[in-house]
């Protein structure tokens, strides 16, 4: 299959590199020069035990690609519609595109450019970290992988793209309720994201110690009414146990694990609280549920965001 990444972060090098040592026809697209330069060099290097070195192209953009026959979107949430646009050339009258980004909304996003039609969505618990510049480790087994149609429909095509991640070592599953699946992680994010990132703690202090309970507390509330609007917006949550739910995000995870919103304070990067808690709000709005506790989180992140961006 040929195949497309937009996005080769740890997680987009991750499916990139695994799916093209599995055959298949990848190309891996990203806007960082260096990493570009690297991989084109050397080719991408998993820690594994040993090293293992996958020779895959890299592009800083799509200009020079062909039509391909599936799309994996891996940048972050604020980017997905600059990228999909700049991507148009690429996607062909049965180009399957499929985000797997954390966050709500990226499918509406996508499918406001190319049309719902072509857009697939995932949810996948594949692990990814960048050690150096294209220098990936990699976390696969046992790690399943969710695809879905946006309709719920088990279809030819997204059963064919599961076949694909599996024959790659990617365990992955068709769902008829991938909705449901991006709303389970949503939940998680928007629980942890914001307050990590606000605080600068890692997981260790919030879940192994639990020495600071208002955290746990403002954590489920957030939960709370993040499952008030998927009532109203008919979504199947797997659980609905809100403490159940604050616990899963930790599963397995070491003490100084630290979130995506948390590392990217670190970078002086912008975070996506607009697609976490700040979805949960908007969507919140609309159904009329009060979100008064996601919408704080979200206003004490553009707050730091600011004094961090707007510095004189």
């Amino acid at each position: 299959m040929k195949i497309c990444l937009l996005g080769a972060g740890a997680l987009g090098s991750t499916f990139g590199g695994t799916l093209a040592e599995a055959g298949n026809e990848v190309y891996l697209v990203d806007i960082f020069k260096p990493y570009v330069e690297a991989v084109n060099k050397r080719g991408l290097i998993f820690a594994d035990e040993p090293d293992t070195v996958v020779r895959v192209p890299a592009f800083e953009n799509t200009k020079s690609l062909d039509v391909v026959d599936f799309v994996i979107v891996l940048v972050k949430s604020f980017a997905t519609r600059e990228v999909i646009n700049s991507a148009k050339n690429i996607i062909g009258d049965h180009t399957v595109v499929m985000s797997l980004q954390n966050g709500f909304g990226n499918e509406n996003m996508i499918a406001d450019v190319i049309g719902s039609d072509k857009v697939v969505s995932g949810k996948t618990y594949v692990g990814g970290g960048m050690l150096d510049v294209g220098y990936v480790r990699r976390t696969i087994k046992n790690k399943m992988t969710y695809i879905g149609e946006l309709t719920g429909k088990k279809t030819e095509r997204i059963q064919k793209i599961a076949d694909v991640l599996n024959a790659a070592g990617m365990m992955t599953e068709v769902s008829d309720n991938i909705m449901g699946l991006i709303w389970d992680k949503l939940l998680i994010n928007a629980a942890t994201g914001a307050l990590t990132a606000i605080t600068g703690l890692p997981y260790g202090p919030i879940y192994q110690d639990e020495s600071i309970p208002e955290i746990k507390q403002v954590g489920m509330a957030v939960i709370r009414e993040g499952i008030a609007v998927a009532h109203k917006k008919n979504i199947r949550l797997k659980t609905e146990d809100v403490e159940k739910i604050w616990y899963m995000a930790a599963e397995n995870l070491p003490y100084e694990f630290k979130t995506s919103m948390l590392q990217s304070f670190e970078r002086k990067m912008k975070t996506e609280i607009d697609y976490f808690n700040g979805a949960i709000a908007r969507e919140g709005d609309k159904f009329g549920v009060e979100t008064p506790i996601n919408k704080t989180l979200v206003a004490c992140v553009k707050g730091i965001e600011y004094r961090m961006f707007n510095k004189k």
